[in-house]
Parts: C-alpha cells; sequence; structure tokens
C-alpha cells in the first residue's frame, strides 16, 4: 500500500513538471490576425487590410498565436472573430457618386466562426477614386469593416475590410467602373 502511494506521488510530481514545460513558460502573449486567401487565391504579402472583392466573395482569416516561449500557434479555428463597421470610415458610394452608410454586419459582409469572410447583398464599394480626371485611378476606401480575434482574454490587432462588391463610378481615369483596386 505504501509503494501504491508513492507511486501515485512520483507520478503526480511528474505529471506535473511535464505539463509544466521543464518550467518554462508559454503564455499566449499575442495574437497576430491576417489573411491565408483572398477568393480562394493565398495571400503573398500581410497588411492592415484586405478588400473583398466581388459579390460572394471571401477572405479567410489567419490568427496566429505568439507565445511567450517564442513558439507560435495557428489558432485560426478557436479564436473568436468580431466584426464591426467602423465608426471612423463607415461609408459607400453608389455608381452615381453619391455617399451612404454601410450597413452593419451580417449585411454586406459576415464572417463565420472560422473565420471566412464573405460578401453578401446588398452589394457595396467602399472605394473613392480620387483622381477621375487622370490617366489613373488614386484609390482609397471611405467605408470598411474592422474584425479583431479574442482568445484567453488577448485581443488581436484590428484589420481593415473595405467592400468591392459592387460597381465603382466610371471616368476617364476608370473607364471600366471598377470599385478599387484589383488584386
Amino acid at each position: 500500500m505504501k509503494r501504491t502511494k508513492i507511486l501515485a506521488a512520483l507520478t503526480c510530481a511528474l505529471l506535473v513538471f511535464v505539463l509544466a514545460g521543464c518550467g518554462t513558460s508559454n503564455k499566449l502573449q499575442s495574437i497576430t490576425l491576417g489573411a491565408s486567401s483572398i477568393n480562394g487565391v493565398p495571400v503573398q504579402t500581410q497588411a492592415g487590410f484586405f478588400s473583398l472583392e466581388g459579390l460572394g466573395g471571401t477572405i479567410q482569416l489567419q490568427a496566429i498565436g505568439n507565445y511567450s516561449s517564442g513558439k507560435t500557434h495557428d489558432l485560426s479555428n478557436v479564436v473568436t472573430y468580431t466584426m464591426i463597421l467602423d465608426p471612423s470610415a463607415n461609408e459607400a458610394i453608389d455608381g452615381s457618386g453619391n455617399f451612404y452608410l454601410l450597413p452593419s454586419p451580417p449585411q454586406t459582409a459576415q464572417i463565420s466562426v472560422t473565420g471566412l469572410v464573405t460578401s453578401t447583398e446588398p452589394a457595396a464599394c467602399t472605394w473613392l477614386n480620387s483622381n477621375p480626371g487622370g490617366a489613373k485611378p488614386a484609390w482609397a476606401y471611405v467605408g470598411d469593416y474592422t474584425v479583431t480575434a479574442t482568445f484567453q482574454g488577448v485581443t488581436s490587432q484590428p484589420i481593415y475590410i473595405p467592400v468591392a462588391s459592387a460597381a465603382g463610378i466610371v471616368s476617364v481615369s476608370n473607364p471600366t467602373g471598377a470599385c478599387g483596386p484589383t488584386s
């Protein structure tokens, strides 16, 4: 009976030591939010914004956890995503150049629990060509959705998602009526 208690105590001590990571801490320090693909095409560069192109277009988000041990781990399927209308950039532009308030999610854009952002009805264009009479368009977005990811009390930096699911304004520099830059 005495050996069983000693063996159980040693097993528990060994288990605590192993689970503690041999004395090293492995605490989640931050979450880096980005996109792994846009409309099924892998994203080659990291940026703070990703344009949601085309009605039914998609952006697959990726949340990477950065730990105190220096290791990283993909947390994309365990974080909680939050998408809101950006309070400082919340407009869209119709094909006639009229501004209107971009609808709140899930209208125009929705996000799944796995971080798949999809453009939905009503279609919108949140890109403005600030050089309509020039040789080339100069794009700036006037509306976007802000997305963050949260896990174990840690929230990622925000990313910004302007929408290009409707036609833009036809002009000298934009004869096709595109909505924003194309990837």
